[in-house]
């Protein structure tokens, strides 16, 4: 699993300096019909489900994350909110009370890779196959009957710097290797390096993706508007 612990403190930097739309990410989930109780596989620093509280004060959001120091700063973002549960946790022993209307994941544990007119890719922060089984079949046991699993839609992954907040400059550096490839991440003020991260992820087909997902009840259901930031599974 990818542990963003030398990240955490400077994830909302690099974040909100133009790396997501956040108000277009919560768009695309309070569009979602009917749903009383949400969760975020992978909340990260809690900067999508704190837009999504403070639009959504009458459903029950809940968020997990294996990284210590990013969940710490999702807390106390997310404090003001008395509807947000937030737990450290590893999705391959995911251990929650409730089951879920609505779960999604964007650019978490799980999220499709789309380039122009190829056919989507699944990228997992999970680099081991038979792990990325078991976390499949635990979220699938949170997700309620005719429930909804929504996976993030980005682009291409390139090697690329840019400016940011404060003049600091962020980098990435991407590496193919056999099962998927490898992310470095880097930001830097002048000439000193004030976090570099490595993360290994693994990558699979759409085929193999609708397999994996299938297996658990989760069928993929195609959706032609444009602008869409998921990808939609249906709980059977």
């Amino acid at each position: 699993m990818g542990d963003y612990s030398n990240m955490a403190s400077y994830y909302d930097v690099i974040m909100t300096s133009g790396y997501y739309d956040y108000a277009k990410i919560v768009d695309n989930l309070v569009l979602q019909d009917q749903v009383e109780k949400v969760l975020e596989i992978g909340c990260g620093t809690g900067l999508i489900l704190e837009e999504l509280a403070r639009r959504k004060s009458s459903i029950q959001i809940s968020g997990i994350d294996f990284t210590g120091p990013m969940l710490d700063i999702a807390k106390k973002r997310l404090k003001p909110f008395d509807n947000v549960d937030l737990s450290q946790q590893n999705v391959c022993d995911l251990t929650l009370t409730n089951a879920y209307d609505l779960t999604f994941s964007y650019g978490g544990v799980w999220y499709f890779v789309i380039d122009g007119e190829k056919e989507p890719f699944l990228v997992s922060h999970i680099p081991e196959h038979d792990a990325n089984l078991l976390g499949i079949a635990k979220m699938a046991q949170h997700i309620a009957p005719q429930g909804t699993l929504l996976l993030g839609i980005q682009g291409p992954h390139h090697d690329y710097e840019t400016v940011i907040s404060n003049g600091m400059k962020y980098s990435q550096k991407i590496d193919p290797t056999e099962i998927g490839f490898t992310k470095h991440y880097y930001l830097s003020d002048g000439p000193q390096t004030l976090m570099a991260q490595t993360v290994r992820y693994r990558t699979y087909n759409f085929d193999q993706a609708k397999e994996m997902l299938s297996a658990h009840g989760l069928r993929y259901v195609p959706e032609t508007h444009d602008k869409k930031l998921f990808l939609r599974f249906y709980r059977n």
